[in-house]
Formats: C-alpha cells, sequence, structure tokens
C-alpha cells in the first residue's frame, strides 16, 4: 500500500474502518469510464460509485451514485430540501474537495460538504468508490461510507 496514501485512506485507517484499495489502468477521457473501471477490477459495475459534486439552491452537496446510471438532479435536490440542483463547475469541485476530477472521493475531501448517496449501495455488501486519486479505488461497507460522510440516502440514481 506504499504510495497509495490520500486523504481518503488515511481517514479510514485513523478511523481503524475495514478496506481495500484496488488500483486500475483506465484513460481518464475512455467514454464508459466507469464501466471500465468495474471491468478492470472485476466487479459489476453497480457495486462501483461516482462522486459528482452538484450545486444545490448555491450550496455544495457530493452525489454518489452507480457508475451505471445517471443523476437524477431532482431526487438529489430533494433528498436535502432543495428545489434546484445541477453540476458543480470543474474548478469549483477541484477547490472544495482537494481532489481532481476522475479522482474525487466521498472521503476525506478539503471541507466536508453534504452527502447523498445512492439508495442501492445498500443493496450491497461492499461498494467501491474513488480512493482520491485517479487510478485507486476503495472498497468498503456501504454503512461505513455512509457514516463517515454524514449522509442521508436516497434513490438519486436513474438507469
Amino acid at each position: 500500500m506504499a504510495g497509495q496514501g490520500t486523504p481518503a485512506t488515511a481517514l479510514l485507517s485513523r478511523r481503524k474502518i475495514s478496506h481495500s484499495t484496488h488500483p486500475y489502468d483506465v484513460p481518464p477521457d475512455a467514454p464508459n469510464y466507469g464501466g471500465l473501471v468495474a471491468a478492470a477490477l472485476g466487479v459489476p459495475p453497480e457495486r462501483v460509485f461516482k462522486s459528482l459534486v452538484t450545486a444545490v439552491d448555491g450550496g455544495l452537496t457530493v452525489a454518489v451514485v452507480p457508475v451505471t446510471g445517471e443523476l437524477d438532479l431532482k431526487a438529489l435536490a430533494a433528498a436535502v430540501g432543495g428545489k434546484r440542483a445541477a453540476l458543480a463547475d470543474r474548478a469549483v469541485a477541484e477547490r472544495a474537495t482537494g481532489y481532481v476530477r476522475g479522482g474525487i472521493s466521498p472521503l476525506g475531501q478539503r471541507k466536508r460538504l453534504p452527502t447523498v448517496v445512492d439508495a442501492s449501495a445498500l443493496d450491497h455488501p461492499t461498494v467501491y468508490v474513488s480512493a482520491g486519486r485517479r487510478g485507486l479505488q476503495l472498497q468498503l461497507a456501504p454503512a461505513d461510507l455512509v457514516a463517515l460522510t454524514g449522509a442521508v440516502t436516497a434513490p438519486i440514481a436513474t438507469g
């Protein structure tokens, strides 16, 4: 695990949360990036989740959804009691989280943002999320992901 440390993995180690890291090699601009990551890891794509930074009524919120679907912006806004949601500007997302696009982890962000995890995560014994850099995924129990992010769970994905 040497050389793989990120704020996300450091948080999990500090809290003694069971997890594992999984490197992969997929070009960040590849079409169907999430599906290719799942294939590279040898896991069903519905267990691999992407973290999207959004703006809900002007405030940043992280949405964690399966790579197999799209984010339902109306459902996300409703989940946090907001009216309107949109994807945040890339530079804003990177500045707020301390991570680069394609490597944004829901864990260990520079500033802890309100987070919504798609309810489907609870259907799996473990899920995969970015470990905080491109080419590295974290595997952990969805309950630990929810607890560490202070997330609410709601059906926010389509597809």
